[in-house]
């Protein structure tokens, strides 16, 4: 079937998707007569606890943004309803287009602290004005993407149901974190809305209130199994052993006929029911109903589970993944570091740039990865260079356009090249070394000296 598309374009504001003080620095930069070429650099800061790297994610939202860019008259009509700027600005905004390139890792690239993910390089209006709308998408897809690789990497061989939608903030984010979540690993998501636009595997079975609209439990179980034969029970609206003893009495009427896959546990101590429960389904015979847990996990609760070899076979993880509650935001950022051929830095404690356009060298050695080189774009260092233009005068380049299999795929090949203790939910000491090339070495320290 065709998809529809993920992002905004339709709707008669989103070119208004941006703060107030994108707009002002245009018309400065218009009446300045300031139109030539600037680069603008999108990376994270640090490296915060618990994190050892990222995953790069929300591109493809940005490229159909550029391609789609206009100011509409409804737009430049609440613009001049503001009072803020002149006719002949807003005049210019009805032929405004992204005309600039885009160069970028892949959708699910492992990255680390002080790489560029995105960089811009378009007359320096267009680059400004995208600054909002980046950060926005490519913030919150990246972080619930490198919070749900841990919670994947933590359940091992173990299957993962995303559950988080009702609790993620907002309509926009509850359905890219969905997209997020799948390139990563997650199995499948309980949002039908992101299974429709992207075509993600979408799961879920009952909630307790189809259980409480009974009579009784096993009322309950009976009617929903005659709909749905191969369905997941959820066990333990009152008591989940005694839940458990229903689906054998379930299972021992139906017979042949019986072919639930799984129950559900939801609460209470997880690890000691589930060696309970399974004692049960495997006294009745029923080796082959599996057990899933629920109920407020994260990354730390499924390792637990899993070292300390719970008969689980597979987690519904919703809030803490989706709200990626440990870590809620990146220092993420969208900086100049270049405008008209020179080369632009900030020199702030803490808040340091280094100017010009960037590449990204990966060393791999013995089939792991060892350390990153950043340089300038122009350089050769030795290493796979991690950063290809995907888009050339507002237009995206041929290949740009990436089916989720293959960003799922390169997200389990990256995930192979990472030691194995970069993989864990601890962070380690040592992170994995982000280099400097020679030449921006030299940037460095003639920045630092002040020359």
């Amino acid at each position: 079937m065709q998809r529809p598309n993920p992002t905004w374009i339709g709707n008669d504001t989103e070119v208004l998707f941006t703060d107030l003080y994108e707009l002002t620095m245009l018309q400065g930069y218009f009446h300045l007569s300031m139109h030539d070429q600037a680069v603008f650099s999108l990376f994270i800061r640090k490296l915060p606890q618990h994190r050892n790297f990222f995953i790069f994610c929300g591109l493809a939202d940005i490229l159909c943004f550029l391609e789609n860019l206009r100011f509409k008259d409804k737009d430049i009509q609440y613009l001049h309803s503001l009072g803020l700027f002149s006719d002949d600005f807003l005049q210019s905004l009805a032929d405004f287009c992204f005309t600039g390139d885009v160069f970028a890792m892949p959708e699910g690239t492992v990255c680390f602290a002080n790489e560029p993910l995105l960089e811009i390089r378009a007359p320096i209006a267009q680059a400004q004005l995208l600054e909002t709308f980046i950060l926005n998408q490519v913030h919150y897809q990246t972080l619930a993407a490198s919070k749900a690789v841990r919670v994947k990497l933590a359940a091992e061989d173990r299957n993962v149901f995303d559950f988080g939608l009702r609790r993620i903030h907002g309509l926009d984010a509850g359905l890219k974190s969905a997209r997020a979540f799948y390139i990563v690993g997650i199995d499948s998501t309980s949002n039908v809305y992101a299974g429709y636009i992207y075509g993600i595997p979408v799961s879920g079975t009952m909630a307790h209130s189809f259980i409480q609209a009974h009579n009784d439990e096993l009322e309950a179980f009976q009617a929903f199994t005659e709909l749905y034969p191969e369905t997941i029970l959820l066990v333990d609206t009152y008591d989940s052993l005694l839940g458990v003893k229903k689906v054998v009495e379930l299972a021992q009427s139906l017979g042949k006929d019986f072919h639930v896959k799984g129950i559900r546990i939801d609460s209470s101590d997880l690890i000691g029911l589930s060696y309970q429960i399974r004692d049960i389904l495997d006294s009745a015979g029923l080796y082959q109903v599996k057990i899933f847990a629920s109920g407020g996990l994260d990354e730390f609760d499924i390792s637990n589970m899993v070292q300390q070899r719970s008969p689980i076979d597979g987690f519904g993880v919703g809030t803490k993944m989706g709200v990626s509650n440990d870590l809620p935001y990146l220092d993420m950022v969208y900086k100049l570091t270049m405008y008209a051929g020179q080369g632009c830095f900030k020199k702030s404690p803490g808040k340091e740039t280094l100017p010009g356009q960037k590449q990204v060298y990966r060393q791999i050695s013995n089939g792991k990865l060892i350390k990153d080189i950043l340089s300038k774009y122009e350089e050769n260092q030795p290493g796979q260079p991690l950063i290809h233009q995907v888009m050339q005068q507002g237009e995206r380049l041929k290949g740009s356009k990436e089916d989720l299999e293959v960003i799922r795929k390169r997200v389990k090949e990256e995930l192979s090249l990472l030691p194995a203790e970069y993989k864990g939910i601890n962070q380690v000491s040592s992170p994995i070394s982000v280099s400097l090339s020679p030449e921006l070495q030299k940037e460095k320290e003639k920045i630092e000296q002040g020359s």
